[in-house]
């Protein structure tokens, strides 16, 4: 009976927050508008002020909406917060088994940036060459003592895409980056040492300079190469 009453209340709060959704998309809600008061919602979906506030709560866990206290709640923009811990938690789990999920993975960021590399040099003129200089720079100098400068190798890749424009292509690579490099600790190293991973960032920026398309796939290749290497 108990479990019953679980499973019907969990189908309920579901078809609540659905219906939250809909609500939104129905009504052309912007992000950043406030959504009606609770008293409001409550009577619309024909429920109590509990679960529509864990209806809430689960929605802002996925950026539907945007909870501040004290000033109401908001229409968010949609997160790729879930994604992200869903990544990481499926490529973590394959660490114990065979790789395959971060293999996969690792797959789906090459083809996604390998598909750029001519989007990049086709705006080469609006990238941030010191910027993307100085990053490869922070990390040749970490390398020299044996470090990974984990922050310059985003921002390196950050600079390069931002040029075209689009805020997803940013969150998505974002993502897969972020989940990479919170298992970088329980990757074998293989050869992929800070010196390597320096060079691989420094022969994209050649190749930039050069605004050879060849050269420039190349070493984007050279560069996922090296990290399924350690993958096996």
């Amino acid at each position: 009976m108990t479990a019953t009453r679980t499973t019907g209340a969990r189908a309920n709060q579901q078809a609540l927050q659905r219906a939250i959704r809909e609500y939104i998309l129905d009504e052309r809600l912007s992000s950043g508008v406030p959504m009606p008061p609770e008293q409001v919602l409550m009577e619309r979906f024909g429920v109590s002020r509990h679960p529509l506030r864990e209806a809430m709560k689960a929605l802002e866990a996925v950026g539907i909406v945007d909870i501040r206290h004290g000033s109401g709640t908001f229409v968010g923009i949609g997160s790729l917060t879930a994604l992200r811990e869903g990544l990481e938690f499926r490529a973590a789990l394959s660490l114990n088994g065979d790789l395959l999920a971060a293999r996969e993975l690792l797959q789906v960021r090459r083809l996604l940036e390998s598909g750029l590399a001519g989007e990049v040099l086709a705006r080469r003129d609006e990238l941030d060459m010191p910027a993307l200089r100085s990053a490869v720079s922070r990390m040749e100098r970490a390398a020299a003592d044996g470090d990974y400068e984990a922050s310059a190798d985003w921002t390196f890749h950050r600079l390069l895409y931002e040029p075209i424009g689009n805020g997803l292509i940013l969150e998505l690579l974002e993502v897969f980056w972020s989940v990479f490099h919170r298992l970088d600790d329980r990757l074998p190293q293989g050869s992929a040492t800070p010196e390597v991973i320096a060079g691989w960032h420094a022969d994209i920026l050649a190749a930039i300079d050069a605004a050879d398309r060849d050269h420039m796939a190349r070493a984007v290749a050279a560069h996922f190469d090296g990290i399924s290497q350690r993958l096996g």
